[in-house]
């Protein structure tokens, strides 16, 4: 079987001779395709421990609930920029509550200047009940941060030719939905999602939201996406330590799946031991 290759794909083995599977995503290598949010957590150490479980490549922060006094957020922010220092994370900055393209903007820019990166989660929702990005904003936003320097990874639905026009206008990475933020429904549309895989096969995916358990992670994965987003999942877990772990387990084992490769698909039954063409001696009898 011929797999695509792509940024995300298997790029062999290294100096050592072991398995090597960077993300690369604008010159720059992540080690692990799970990405986490940072909200929600029922303390700043609770989310430490899951970060410490899941080990993420991204860490996504909101501006709007960030502040610089360390006591008024709890600790948050400074166990934050602690994990950041000691890890392999890469800080994601995010627009999330963002309404329109020109809130969007200004916020990147007050996370860039605060944040001191170029890295920004793009979100601008169009619909309140849903949560559901505003294509038109989406992409008037993206084009103005794209020109002004930033590395934008936009939370976008899963239509094709959105996503198109989002990577044309230079968005190193797309981020489709699964389902609507925090519903934990999984991926609604695996059609739709395995679609843009085939149509994109150069393109950075990442599925954003709605994700609820590891095994929905893993089935992207499966697909040949390149990493998950998540937050509600891990974060209002009954456990959400363990769930990082089997959540950065599924991811690893979803993407080991898609590059093994798995078999077809059949119709009618095959039997693993096929008994035709055998010497009758060998035969099983009924």
């Amino acid at each position: 079987m011929t797999q695509t290759t792509y940024q995300g794909a298997y790029q062999g083995t290294d100096a050592t001779g072991q398995a090597s599977d960077p993300l690369i995503i604008a010159g720059q290598s992540f080690s692990s395709r799970l990405w986490l949010g940072s909200a929600m957590y029922a303390s700043p150490e609770q989310m430490m421990s899951a970060f410490k479980a899941g080990q993420p490549g991204f860490i996504t922060v909101s501006l709007r609930r960030q502040t610089a006094n360390e006591v008024s957020d709890n600790g948050h922010w400074a166990l934050l920029t602690e994990w950041m220092a000691d890890s392999e994370s890469q800080l994601l900055p995010n627009t999330a509550g963002c309404h329109s393209a020109d809130e969007a903007i200004t916020l990147a820019r007050m996370a860039r200047a605060l944040f001191a990166t170029d890295w920004i989660k793009l979100e601008v929702i169009g619909d309140q009940h849903t949560l559901q990005p505003d294509p038109f904003e989406l992409v008037t936003a993206a084009e103005e941060l794209t020109r002004d320097g930033f590395k934008v990874l936009p939370y976008c639905t899963d239509d094709l030719v959105l996503c198109e026009k989002l990577l044309a206008m230079g968005c190193p990475v797309v981020m489709p939905w699964g389902a609507p933020i925090g519903t934990g429904k999984g991926l609604l549309n695996p059609y739709q999602l395995r679609t843009l895989r085939e149509r994109l096969p150069e393109a950075v995916l990442v599925v954003d939201a709605g994700i609820g358990r590891p095994s929905q992670a893993a089935q992207a994965m499966e697909m040949g996406y390149d990493a998950v987003l998540l937050n509600t999942a891990v974060a209002k877990a009954h456990d959400p330590i363990m769930m990082a772990g089997a959540f950065r387990q599924a991811t690893e084992a979803g993407r080991q799946a898609w590059r093994a490769g798995a078999m077809t698909e059949r119709d009618m039954a095959s039997p693993s031991t096929p008994v035709a063409g055998l010497p009758f001696w060998q035969q099983v009898p009924s």
